[in-house]
């Protein structure tokens, strides 16, 4: 199991951690910051699912005038996890 820690730009959250296995799915989704319950919400639903199919789901996600959100972030960690 591989561990990433990913620092997102532009966002509330101050840092990601997850974990992807063998098979690329996601484990252990925690963000520090940001919208405690709707980022714990995140965690939980993309919980041992495949990581490029909900890098797919979040990729351009926005939170109001930002351009990202913590979810699109997100995908960039996976994203730069699975490269």
């Amino acid at each position: 199991m591989q561990h990433i820690t990913f620092n997102p730009q532009g966002v509330c959250s101050m840092k990601i951690d997850f974990d992807i296995d063998e098979n690329k799915a996601l484990h252990n989704v925690k963000f520090t910051g940001g919208c405690n319950g709707n980022l714990k919400a995140i965690g939980r639903l993309v919980e041992g699912k495949d990581a490029a199919e909900i890098a797919d789901i979040l990729r351009g996600n926005q939170c109001g005038p930002r351009g990202t959100s913590c979810a699109d972030q997100f995908s960039k960690a996976i994203d730069q996890a699975l490269a």
